[in-house]
């Protein structure tokens, strides 16, 4: 089992940036999908940014250039550095782990390892 925990979020205003982290309990990321999700209030879940193990990434259009993901595979954590933030980026961020070889992919339901989420605001 896999066990992932997110730290870094909290408040800013429009503009700025912030870091998220997502370590993993396991001994190497090398040969795992990594992914970011975010859940806004009333609105469905949606893909941010992923990598997969070949360091291949892909971007949601809305965080295109001002979003940048990243991973260390033997410290096993992964990183969502997020600059230019607008209010619409405020949301739940999830961090998710496959450990099934694929091309880079923002479905969900490709993840079968989710962590509980952390809480990021953006204000205007």
């Amino acid at each position: 089992q896999v066990q992932l925990v997110e730290s870094g979020g909290g408040s800013v205003q429009a503009g700025g940036s912030l870091r998220l982290s997502c370590t993993a309990s396991i001994n190497t990321l090398s040969s795992f999908t990594m992914a970011w999700f975010r859940q806004a209030p009333g609105k469905e879940r949606e893909g941010v940014a992923c990598i997969a193990a070949d360091g291949r990434t892909k971007y949601a259009d809305s965080v295109k250039g001002r979003f940048t993901i990243s991973r260390d595979n033997a410290k096993t954590i992964l990183y969502l550095q997020m600059d230019s933030l607008e209010p619409e980026d405020t949301a739940m961020y999830y961090c998710a782990a496959s450990d099934r070889w694929m091309n880079p992919s923002l479905f969900g339901t490709r993840y079968p390892y989710w962590g509980q989420g952390i809480q990021v605001g953006v204000s205007s």
